[in-house]
């Protein structure tokens, strides 16, 4: 077990004292709004902190923790051990060209509309994803058809060792709803997406289909982690759900959504542990009901309750 006030010591070395926090609860943080505390939460703000991090937690062999904006994650009520990093502040924008450059804590949905305000055609899939650059990068978000895997050129990472490191799209080994990003143990600090240009009202009008049919399908009134599952070869998780009558259930706070079923909403204040009971739930009663295996598309990390 590491001392948590040598490793204190030795984070204000190398960031200032205000982008570290301690036994921060994780659910003011996350799309979700689920989880416990994390001993530490880090904001950096330059490439180098990142860097300088990841080598102090090699270094103290301090657990270490990346978080997105948490909009496909569930962290467990426990909360966190060790280092939980978030590059919330890490959010610029940039266009040249044909080409958008976007920092890994910007929202995929910014940068479909940065790609608007530029006549880029090629984002328009994203304009309704929740998460960030980073996460997008990490699990090759999609949506109607498109894929991350579809625009990304290039990123910069911060590898297991504190090393920057550019890695190609290919490199990444992009798949559905997967990339190497956590195998490797990479940080993504920003992306680059190669685009066409295209007719502005074109681009607008594929946006704002997208926009109204994610508004008009989707339970966005409440906080949750997403598409819980990844879609079986043959069926579509949230018919299954649906036809096994389970939209309405609840668990705690949390709630199959009446509106989209291959949703589960945080209704109530719900737990992590709420969350999890009613996904097992799903799985459990699709797989007796239609013989199919719901695999989760929604990460869950962290400790369970003491």
């Amino acid at each position: 077990m590491y001392n948590k006030e040598i490793v204190y010591q030795e984070l204000s070395n190398v960031m200032k004292k205000e982008n570290i926090k301690r036994d921060e609860p994780l659910r003011d943080h996350l799309y979700t709004r689920l989880g416990g505390n994390a001993d530490f939460f880090l904001t950096p703000t330059t490439y180098e902190e990142v860097q300088e991090i990841v080598k102090l937690a090699n270094k103290s062999d301090v657990p270490f923790t990346l978080l997105g904006n948490g909009s496909n994650l569930i962290v467990k009520d426990g909360g966190i051990r060790g280092i939980v990093l978030h590059l919330k502040n890490f959010s610029d924008i940039s266009a040249t060209d044909q080409q958008i450059v976007a920092q890994s804590g910007a929202a995929i949905i910014d940068v479909s509309r940065r790609a608007l305000d530029e006549t880029l055609s090629g984002l328009e899939f994203a304009c309704g994803i929740p998460g960030t650059v980073g996460g997008a990068l990490f699990m090759n978000a999609g949506a109607y058809g498109g894929e991350i895997k579809d625009v990304l050129d290039y990123c910069y990472v911060v590898d297991r060792e504190g090393n920057l490191v550019k890695r190609t799209a290919l490199e990444l080994e992009l798949d559905y709803r997967h990339s190497n990003i956590s195998e490797k143990g990479d940080i993504v600090l920003e992306a680059t997406f190669s685009l066409k240009p295209g007719d502005h009202k074109d681009i607008k009008a594929v946006m704002d289909d997208l926009t109204f049919k994610r508004e008009s399908k989707q339970p966005l009134e409440y906080p949750s982690c997403g598409s819980v599952f990844k879609r079986p070869p043959g069926y579509f998780a949230g018919k299954l759900i649906q036809d096994s009558e389970l939209q309405g259930t609840n668990f705690g706070g949390a709630e199959v959504s009446t509106k989209h079923a291959g949703f589960i909403v945080n209704k109530d204040n719900a737990s992590a542990s709420d969350y999890i009971a009613l996904i097992k739930h799903v799985q459990k009663t699709v797989k007796e009901k239609f013989d199919v295996e719901l695999e989760r598309e929604v990460r869950i990390i962290g400790e369970d309750p003491q």
